[in-house]
């Protein structure tokens, strides 16, 4: 029988000494968080004894599966040489030779540690490099959560405003007001009102920041055929930045990112999350014109104790050898294709209304028939059901990720196997909803 009392127990006792018994806001789910002991390949052990098949992946970073062999080991070997010095190492430059091989934007790099923290840095040079202060960010994207992005990310539609002309929504309370009103919130795959916010206030837009394939907040919205390539013109025509925020696909999708894949090249790109398989670390490269702007060449400050620390650059560095072997990526596009035209058959079958989404590796259900072009269509979605499915998968021992409007993740660990008992567990947790 499925049972996760220590769970309960120790959140009891996490409330005493951390507000809300969680460190992220987004780990609490209901009734309670789990609390996980180990983890190893696809699969995460609870301290209840459960055993898990994880399409979690902690959000995305565990492309390789938990505790890699060849990961672990380049970690195990660097803590003998030392945790971290606080001065320059040869790791770092070894890791910045790989993002600028395989990355089309990556001309310079600047390490950091998180994905907020890169996409911070990102829009800090553009604002300092065009001399302008507005930023351009799509409805329902997540970039971080720093004041400049943490708004419109997860509006309810009564607090949204007009479809083509959104309110810009703080996502949380202590955001000052004035930077509020220099996030310009816009629709995605709508390029109609893109232009024409920008030829009204071209002289105050920096830069226009987006998630090349929607992941942050919004399961998976995929861009219309050739909208990402119109952004880029349309920035080009008014002396706009474009940033690509790559935390979640870049690695995922590809060595060199989405950019590659859809053939665009963004002025500075984003990266975190997949690059080191767990491991604490973040990047933000782009044009050396605009890089420069970067201290000490410049008079950007971009600065951080962790930053280049050698235990994530050899993490990163033993990551991305295992990903340029044969067969990483073809192996994870198999696997989410498989997972995706699986589950569909079982949704037709069961004649539920749902359907999937996803790209590569990644895949998530959504409630609904109605076809996602945008972070509103998401929320059409029935998030109540999509919670009862995750619990009851979570009894047969498949963990998807609690969040209705998050994404599920696929690692190279994982086998068709897997993919087989968890379309398994699917159809038996889908047939409870009916």
């Amino acid at each position: 029988m499925y049972k996760t009392e220590k769970s309960k127990k120790l959140f009891e006792e996490a409330r005493r000494f951390t507000p809300g018994g969680v460190h992220s806001g987004i780990r609490f789910f209901k009734p309670y968080p789990i609390f996980i002991e180990k983890a190893r390949g696809p699969r995460i052990y609870d301290v209840d004894g459960n055993e898990y098949v994880d399409y979690h992946l902690a959000f995305g970073p565990v492309i390789l599966g938990h505790s890699h062999p060849q990961v672990v080991k380049a970690v195990r070997d660097q803590l003998e040489k030392g945790i971290i010095y606080g001065l320059s190492n040869e790791l770092e430059m070894k890791v910045a030779k790989k993002i600028v091989q395989h990355v089309p934007s990556a001309q310079m790099v600047k390490f950091c540690n998180t994905g907020t923290e890169a996409t911070y840095h990102a829009i800090r040079v553009a604002r300092a490099f065009t001399g302008k202060n507005k930023v351009i960010k799509f409805e329902g994207a997540y970039h971080g959560w720093h004041d400049y992005v943490n708004i419109s990310v997860g509006p309810s539609l009564r607090e949204a405003g007009p479809k083509e002309s959104p309110n810009s929504v703080p996502d949380s309370s202590g955001i000052p007001r004035n930077v509020v009103e220099n996030t310009i919130i816009l629709p995605f795959n709508n390029l109609s009102v893109v232009e024409k916010t920008i030829r009204k206030h071209e002289k105050e837009i920096a830069a226009l920041i987006t998630e090349p394939i929607m992941h942050g907040n919004s399961c998976c919205i995929v861009p219309k055929e050739g909208y990402l390539k119109t952004l880029r013109e349309i920035c080009d025509r008014y002396n706009v930045l474009y940033i690509f925020d790559e935390v979640v696909t870049g690695f995922r999708h590809g060595l060199g990112g989405a950019q590659k894949i859809f053939g665009v090249t963004p002025d500075i790109t984003a990266f975190a999350k997949a690059m080191a398989n767990g491991f604490p670390v973040a990047s933000v490269c782009g044009k050396k014109e605009i890089m420069a702007m970067f201290s000490p060449s410049g008079e950007v400050d971009l600065g951080g104790t962790y930053n280049g620390n050698p235990i994530s650059m050899v993490a990163a560095l033993a990551t991305i050898r295992e990903l340029e072997t044969q067969g990483a990526y073809e192996h994870l596009f198999e696997l989410g294709s498989l997972m995706r035209k699986r589950l569909r058959e079982v949704i037709e079958k069961l004649n539920i209304r749902a359907q999937v989404v996803g790209f590569g590796s990644v895949f998530q259900i959504l409630f609904t028939h109605k076809e996602i072009e945008n972070y509103r269509d998401v929320l059409t979605s029935n998030r109540e059901k999509y919670e009862k499915f995750q619990r009851e998968l979570m009894k047969r021992h498949i963990f998807i990720i609690p969040k209705a409007n998050k994404r599920c993740h696929i690692s190279t660990a994982h086998t068709i196997d897997d993919i087989n008992v968890t379309i398994e567990a699917m159809e038996d947790s889908l047939r409870t909803l009916s």
